[in-house]
């Protein structure tokens, strides 16, 4: 199979699993040897925001969170996946990259999940474009192109529209939509030749 990195699995309407529905989710990863690695970008954790995540890792103190602007206080936190949900991550555009700290996806993104992409975020006004998820979703060598060929994701090329410039909601629709297709013409039926 060819490497889905840097592409979209979109979940199909009868995804079995309950934390997968209606699921977009950025591949960063995807290999035969080593398995396949993606974050969920359209689930935010309810009752949580940036702010607060920045709190609870020292890094910004309460009264100090009045003084962040609107744009970062209130940045969404999404729930990137069921395997390590402590454990944070931002895709982000390449104008932030650090050796050693952050992987490059390709030309466009990059994944970091130290501190100081954090505090790049929340007080350098940088990267230009970012999103911060808890956890990921991982696969074992072989076990996503069974789930594909079982009729469980669709793959979607990559769009900078929809990981950054969209609203969480219209996520999904949106991904369908760079198909061609909506929920309501979407199958859930697998035809094999």
């Amino acid at each position: 199979m060819i490497s889905l990195k840097g592409q979209f699995l979109v979940a199909m309407p009868d995804m079995g699993d309950e934390r997968f529905r209606d699921s977009v989710i950025y591949m960063v990863g995807h290999g035969d040897d080593e398995g396949a690695m993606g974050l969920v970008v359209n689930r935010p954790i309810e009752d949580m925001s940036f702010a607060d995540v920045l709190e609870e890792l020292g890094i910004n103190e309460s009264d100090e969170a009045i003084h962040l602007p609107e744009r970062v206080r209130d940045r969404e936190v999404l729930r990137g996946g069921p395997v390590q949900k402590g454990r944070g991550f931002v895709l982000h555009s390449p104008d932030y990259f650090r050796e050693g700290s952050s992987y490059a996806v390709n030309d466009e993104i990059c994944l970091t999940a130290t501190l100081d992409v954090l505090k790049a975020v929340a007080f350098r006004n940088a990267p230009a474009d970012a999103v911060f998820a808890l956890g990921y979703c991982g696969w074992a060598p072989g076990q996503l192109e069974n789930e594909i060929a079982l009729n469980g994701w669709l793959t979607v090329p990559y769009s900078r529209e929809l990981l950054f410039g969209s609203a969480l909601e219209r996520r999904y629709d949106m991904a369908l939509g760079q198909l061609g297709i909506t929920r309501a013409t979407l199958s859930g039926a697998a035809g094999h030749a």
